[in-house]
Formats: structure tokens, C-alpha cells, sequence
């Protein structure tokens, strides 16, 4: 399997925000989003077997793990792979685009599912037969980069009353979009979702890598 790279840090993330966790990055994307804050992982990787990624895994001595990329659906050894961290008494979480299938993954794991808004420019590359696939946890992420973004959101958790299948994470596009105005916005209109702040890059500089 190629692997960008391999890391501990904390989690910046989903409602498991502040936990310590070891992030396993895949190599290569089938999505090129404008607000891309990881496109090092599109080519840059090395071969990894699964032992060796399993081995690295464990040196960090840590229970959760995430499964991220690029998008790590693209590489079919991340099956194997994630069943075994499972199997190994790890919490796993996958973070995946939305773009392809996530029900050939291991029902113990969690899945971090993006659906793109319009300013990502990949909005049409959604896979909506996924809705059906959630659980109560799993979660899905909306990263919003303007008021309009917002809206496309706002709209389909209503549509597809999303909250009731799984928790919901509003995210805003560092530098791009303030946290205040997103909170504002959410409040408004008395949505039931999570605001989401990057928490890693105000902890750290958010250009470096590794955290």
C-alpha cells in the first residue's frame, strides 16, 4: 500500500477532537479540491506492507487511529488493513471524501464521510448511495468556504434530515471562512450540527506537516 506518511498528533477533528491519535495518510486523490490543504499526498508515498504499517502503528502506543489521504478508499489493501487494526483492539477512524462506496468497509470502524460543497468545485462527485450506509456513528462533515457553501449544506441536512442518522460537523476553510461567522450563521437558524475548527492548526503552524 503507498503511504504519505505516518504520524502521531492530536486529533483537530470530528467529535474525537483533542484525542491523541496516530494518523495513517494514503497516497493519491481522485478529487482536487480548491481549499486542498494535503495535496503533498496526491503522488508524494512509498510501498508499505501491511506489517510495516501495522509495526509503525503500534510503536506510538496509541489506541485510535485514522485512516486518511488523498483518499484512502482508492487502495484496496485498505480492507485488509483497517480489519486488522480492528482486530488488534484499535479504534479506527476512516476519513474519506464521499466520492466512492464505503460499504465494503468493516462495520467496527468509524466513518468520517465529506459531502463537497459548491466552492469545493467537486460537488458533483458526491457517491449519495452512502447516505444509506451511515450509522448513529459515523459522521459526516460539510467544509464551507462562503455563505453560499453554507446554504448547499444547510439545504441538504434538511433534505436528507442527516442529524437524525448521525452527527453532522460544519467545518470552516482556514483563513478562508471565520469560525464566528459560521457560528453565527448556525445559531441563526437553530441547526442541529457541530461546529468543527481545525483544532491542529491552531496548535501548530498550519502549514507544517506531521501534526
Amino acid at each position: 500500500m503507498k503511504i504519505n506518511e505516518i504520524f502521531k498528533s492530536i486529533q483537530g477533528e470530528s467529535t474525537y477532537m483533542g484525542q491523541p491519535c496516530v494518523f495513517i495518510r494514503a497516497t493519491a486523490c481522485n478529487l482536487r479540491c480548491s481549499w486542498c490543504d494535503t495535496p503533498y499526498s496526491f503522488h508524494e508515498g512509498i510501498e508499505m506492507s501491511l506489517d510495516e504499517i501495522q509495526g509503525k502503528v503500534e510503536d506510538y502506543r496509541c489506541k485510535l487511529v485514522e485512516v486518511t489521504g488523498g483518499e484512502p478508499l482508492l487502495q484496496p489493501e485498505v480492507y485488509p488493513l483497517i480489519t486488522s487494526l480492528l482486530d488488534r483492539g484499535h479504534d479506527v477512524l476512516i476519513e474519506t471524501s464521499g466520492s466512492l462506496p464505503i460499504n465494503r468497509l468493516d462495520p467496527r470502524a468509524h466513518v468520517i464521510m465529506d459531502i463537497k460543497c459548491p466552492a469545493s468545485g467537486m460537488s458533483r462527485a458526491m457517491c449519495w448511495g452512502n447516505i444509506d450506509d451511515l450509522r448513529k456513528k459515523d459522521e459526516v462533515k460539510f467544509v464551507l468556504m462562503d455563505y453560499n457553501d453554507y446554504l448547499f449544506a444547510k439545504n441538504i441536512c434538511t433534505e436528507l434530515n442527516l442529524h437524525q442518522r448521525c452527527p453532522v460537523l460544519f467545518s470552516p476553510v482556514f483563513g478562508e471562512l471565520s469560525p464566528r461567522s459560521l457560528a453565527e450563521w448556525i445559531l441563526q437558524d437553530s441547526l442541529p450540527v457541530r461546529l468543527q475548527i481545525q483544532l491542529h492548526k491552531y496548535i501548530w503552524d498550519p502549514t507544517l506537516r506531521g501534526v
